[in-house]
């Protein structure tokens, strides 16, 4: 389940997020992770319809968001950085990953955040 949900995060850029969160506890997998997936099927079914859409005509400026969550991971407190990179309309690039320390400060998430996207 979760690697035919892998192959869709390509251009379903909305589950990204939610699907490598499952994919974190594949080795030991519970009950509740599960009805996480069994979720994220049927919110794909009514949203079908969506997905990436590249139009023809776009201005040519290269603008770059990023987004930073504090010691979001209950785990081992460490926070989660977002980028998308857009050329005009289009989006060309985005991640979204764990960073690599643990943050003493928002601001310090944040500038990791957008060191990342830069």
């Amino acid at each position: 389940m979760i690697g035919s949900l892998l192959y869709l995060s390509a251009s379903r850029l909305d589950i990204v997020f939610s699907i490598y969160m499952c994919a974190r506890f594949q080795l030991s997998p519970k009950e509740s992770h599960l009805i996480v997936v069994k979720r994220i099927f049927r919110y794909l079914v009514g949203t079908h319809s969506l997905g990436l859409w590249y139009p023809k005509e776009s201005t040519s400026n290269l603008i770059g968001y990023s987004d930073a969550d504090f010691a979001g991971c209950k785990v081992d407190r460490k926070s989660t950085s977002g980028t998308c990179q857009f050329f005009g309309n289009a989006l060309v690039s985005w991640s979204s990953c764990k960073q690599n320390f643990i943050a003493l400060s928002t601001a310090e998430a944040e500038y990791v955040a957008a060191e990342s996207c830069c």
